[in-house]
């Protein structure tokens, strides 16, 4: 609720209202976490790789902060970022954002986040998130071209 008006003499530009996310981005974030979830279960049960700090551990053999909040939150600002580029723009970005992945693993593994197993390339993690950006980027142009 405002109760100040906007001065017409004023040189200030008016806050920009925040968005919540579209059904769009909810469908595409829920996308995300339920298959970050199974890819890390699937991967953390074939030894490939393990979360040594993770909260509630002695349950979950998986990281669910990752899968349930920070992955949901990066899938929105990613697709909010890229909305209004083009094809070939929002192809780039996905290249960029998965280029950027092995790099950002190597540092949870120096913070002691993340641990590969020996067998373990970061050539895998680039394609990994390049096929799972371009899955989640495809599945919502899908849901905003079926709903217009």
């Amino acid at each position: 609720m405002n109760i100040a008006k906007h001065s017409n003499d004023s040189n200030l530009q008016l806050l920009p209202k925040k968005r919540l996310p579209s059904k769009y981005e909810w469908g595409s974030m829920v996308l995300a976490s339920l298959l970050g979830t199974y890819l890390d279960l699937y991967f953390v049960g074939k030894h490939f790789y393990q979360y040594p700090l993770r909260p509630f551990a002695e349950i979950f053999s998986i990281n669910i902060a990752l899968t349930l909040l920070v992955l949901p939150i990066m899938t929105l600002i990613l697709l909010r970022s890229i909305s209004q580029l083009t094809n070939w723009g929002k192809a780039g970005v996905i290249l960029f954002v998965s280029l950027l992945m092995p790099v950002l693993e190597k540092l949870a593994e120096l913070l002691g986040l993340f641990t590969h197993s020996v067998d373990w390339k970061h050539l895998y993690s680039f394609l990994g998130y390049l096929l799972f950006l371009t899955i989640v980027w495809l599945f919502h142009e899908w849901m905003v071209k079926r709903v217009r």
